[in-house]
């Protein structure tokens, strides 16, 4: 991939790479191969965009008729699964707390939950304290707040919180008990998922500047992020890089630049490093309201890109914007860092901000009014479910990829 980042030092790449601005340029540059058909495992159809987007905007208009109440696409829309108002309980278990505790108590929720929210595969299933029994991400956003919310991560039930002593003590068994994990009801990447919490608390430990020194916990890097605000605004990127930089640590057998992991970054053998930190922006996205509930105003959300996940990533497969050269790849398992995932996921993350654009003309609005955190949340990854279980009976997306539990 030539361009002028392509002469930067490792540390000003390094940190170039850790930017929304490289996601989007690595993105399209991937992007302008495949509208030559030189990508070596996809061809193009942007005929068929439009259908996509009328079917993103379909979902939207049924979802959440009124469009100028489009929430975030962010883990709070998961915790009330099942009609039950968990959010509110919450707030109300917190309700005694100091102000910064409370930003500091809702900020380890969303985290420690988008951390468990890879893919669950399609045969596991938790049943929570209502007796529901819920499947993939809803699922794990439940479990993940019983967890939390049970003290479970550390503190008590009453006094929840995630500090460093409870995250570094999480075994898998006692995740794998907290997620009715069992031969009959198996979890993709469990040891993956205990491994990286241990980790984060490990981080959390070592990195005062963010999560305090006298009790080290993880929601300080809210109280950290209310002071980085200035007059009460924080910007959309600001919130992502502090999230990159205090959490980067967590992510261990990536590929390094400079001497540190790069993350969700991947070489690619033609196209060098693209980066696409999906779990870093979804936890960014996850992180507005907390925030918002603290008071601070958040600018410039649409600096994010859409989440180059296998349910956005499946909605243009499915559709055939996207197409396989090979279509025998259909039937083989694909290495999260290999160069025909690479492609997927960047070819999602350009034709995300397409589809933003076709349904924003439609609608006559601006990207201010309708910001891409509100079409993927309309939107884009329930368009993306939606399809899949038209084309194949247990709903699972279109390409297999093996998953460690923290990418996809």
């Amino acid at each position: 991939m030539t361009n002028a980042t392509s002469f930067l030092s490792p540390r000003a790449e390094y940190d170039y790479l850790q930017t929304p601005r490289a996601i989007r340029e690595r993105c399209e540059a991937v992007f302008e191969r495949a509208g030559s058909d030189a990508l070596a495992h996809f061809r193009l159809d942007e005929r068929r965009l439009p259908d996509v987007a009328e079917r993103v905007l379909e979902l939207t208009r049924r979802t959440y008729p009124d469009l100028s109440r489009i929430p975030y696409h962010g883990r709070y829309r998961h915790f009330d699964a099942g009609g039950v108002p968990r959010l509110a309980q919450f707030t109300d278990k917190i309700a005694g707390f100091a102000r910064t505790e409370q930003l500091a108590a809702r900020v380890e929720l969303v985290i420690t939950s988008v951390l468990l929210d890879a893919g669950a595969g399609n045969r596991w299933r938790y049943r929570g304290t209502d007796g529901t029994e819920y499947s993939r991400s809803e699922g794990l956003a439940v479990a993940s707040y019983e967890l939390y919310a049970g003290g479970g991560l550390g503190g008590s039930a009453s006094a929840p919180l995630a500090d460093a002593a409870g995250l570094t003590s999480l075994s898998a068994d006692a995740l794998a008990s907290a997620f009715q994990v069992n031969p009959e009801n198996p979890l993709t990447g469990l040891e993956g998922r205990a491994t990286l919490l241990r980790r984060l608390g490990e981080v959390v430990a070592g990195a005062p500047e963010y999560f305090g020194s006298e009790r080290p916990r993880l929601g300080n890097l809210g109280v950290h992020l209310e002071q980085s605000a200035s007059a009460g605004s924080l910007r959309a990127s600001v919130i992502l890089d502090a999230v990159l930089r205090a959490l980067g640590p967590i992510w261990q057998g990536r590929p390094q630049l400079d001497g540190k992991s790069l993350g969700d970054v991947w070489r690619h053998s033609s196209l060098g490093f693209v980066p696409f930190h999906k779990l870093s922006q979804w936890l960014t996205y996850s992180l507005f309201e907390p925030l918002e509930a603290a008071g601070l105003v958040i600018e410039a959300a649409d600096e994010l890109t859409g989440l180059a996940e296998y349910r956005n990533g499946g909605l243009f497969l499915d559709a055939e914007v996207l197409q396989l050269k090979d279509p025998a790849a259909l039937q083989l398992r694909h290495a999260v860092g290999s160069d025909l995932v690479i492609e997927w996921r960047a070819l999602t993350v350009a034709l995300l901000d397409r589809t933003a654009t076709a349904i924003r003309e439609r609608l006559g609005v601006s990207p201010t009014e309708l910001p891409l955190a509100r079409i993927l949340e309309g939107g884009t990854w329930r368009a993306g479910r939606a399809i899949a279980l038209e084309k194949r009976a247990d709903g699972g997306p279109p390409l297999l990829v093996d998953s460690d539990g923290t990418v996809f």
